[in-house]
């Protein structure tokens, strides 16, 4: 697949996961949300990473424990998935954070738990002009 933006990358998994919650519907474990998103992404053609350790740097040590991203498309998107009720305000934070460590300028907080999924996803940017 030819190099993408992030906002066309976006545009892609946005579908994917509409089309993942209209079959399914909420309930189910994040687990099984990631494991299908993955799958159809890379059916599109899309690079993904699942579970990426992200290091964190700080004073030239290198801490492995910076935090795992649910996946990484593109090498520039973040998602982060969830099957909740609600998604409490820290999780868009915590996106935001995943970003300026990551150097990637888009990230997708999407939860599966919702009624509506247009009502699940918040879209996060980090020096990403549109």
């Amino acid at each position: 697949m030819q190099t993408l933006t992030e906002n066309e990358i976006a545009k892609e998994i946005v579908d994917a996961a509409f089309q993942i919650h209209v079959k399914l519907g909420p309930g189910l474990l994040e687990l099984v949300y990631q494991a299908i998103l993955l799958h159809e992404l890379r059916k599109r053609g899309l690079h993904v990473d699942d579970e990426v350790a992200v290091p964190v740097v700080w004073d030239d040590v290198r801490l492995d424990i910076g935090f795992r991203a649910d996946l990484i498309v593109g090498h520039k998107v973040i998602v982060e998935l969830k099957s909740v009720e609600s998604v409490s305000p820290v999780y868009k934070k915590q996106l935001l954070t995943y970003l300026r460590v990551t150097g990637c300028r888009l990230g997708l907080l999407i939860n599966f738990g919702t009624a509506l999924l247009k009502d699940g996803i918040t879209r996060v940017a980090n020096g990403l002009v549109e």
